[in-house]
């Protein structure tokens, strides 16, 4: 846990703006989904850059209303600009268009593929509008999901930097009550929007058992073996890509 509360989130917006007055950019965009780490990049970087320096932008891919309501909630606290670009169309066309040429192929389509698809489109939808601004794209996953791979590789795990990305949940969540985001954000159950069931359904472990496993290396057995075998299955997600190396 964050010892020093106030001088960490004061070290963090210190290298928010370093990091983006070096890229020589006017601002950052982050994909506003309404949840925890979002919202707390939000805070972070409004408070690092000015709120006129920040857009949040909602996407819409088959989501929960409640959701899209809350991202609106956040804007609003901090007063960021916020737009919204509705991906259920666009979702829906590429979905139609691969699954009748995969099928020729394979009948047997992945279902988690097509979930993958949607924080993918929402990645080329801010780097689109990034690019349009002179912006940077601002990372928003924590720790613990990069530790067990949940994240989806070139889709919310892409960003040019991520100030949250060495954090547990429990510490942005810290850092989330620290910065006044609303405690309603903040107490919401973490869910990647792709399914009724929540990140820890998913996952079959709880974030605090990731936290403890990151922090000591261990934690109760049964999560302990499901911990590994994940985080042993998503090396690919946090390294580079491989290149072959010529002799």
């Amino acid at each position: 846990m964050i010892k020093e509360i106030e001088k960490e989130v004061e070290e963090i917006t210190k290298w928010i703006k370093k990091y983006v007055k070096e890229a020589k950019a006017d601002g950052v965009v982050v994909g506003c989904s309404g949840g925890k780490d979002s919202s707390t990049v939000i805070a972070l970087a409004s408070k690092a850059l000015g709120k006129e320096n920040v857009l949040a932008v909602s996407m819409p891919c088959n989501s929960i209303k409640k959701d899209q309501e809350d991202a609106k909630l956040v804007a609003d606290k901090f007063g960021v600009r916020l737009i919204e670009i509705d991906l259920n169309n666009t979702y829906k066309m590429l979905e139609n268009e691969i699954d009748k040429k995969v099928k020729a192929i394979n009948n047997n389509r992945e279902e988690e593929a097509k979930m993958n698809a949607k924080p993918r489109l929402r990645m080329t939808t801010l780097y689109y509008i990034a690019q349009n601004l002179n912006y940077l794209v601002i990372g928003t996953g924590n720790k613990c999901e990069a530790v067990v791979g949940y994240t989806t590789k070139w889709g919310d795990n892409a960003s040019d930097f991520n100030p949250i990305g060495d954090f547990t949940v429990e510490e942005v969540l810290q850092i989330a009550e620290f910065l006044d985001v609303p405690s309603q954000i903040i107490k919401k159950a973490p869910n990647d929007g792709l399914g009724k069931l929540t990140d820890e359904e998913k996952l079959g472990v709880t974030y605090k058992q990731i936290a403890e496993y990151i922090e000591t290396g261990t934690t109760d057995k049964e999560a302990l073996q499901i911990i590994q075998q994940k985080e042993k299955a998503s090396i690919h997600k946090r390294e580079p890509i491989p290149v072959y190396k010529r002799s």
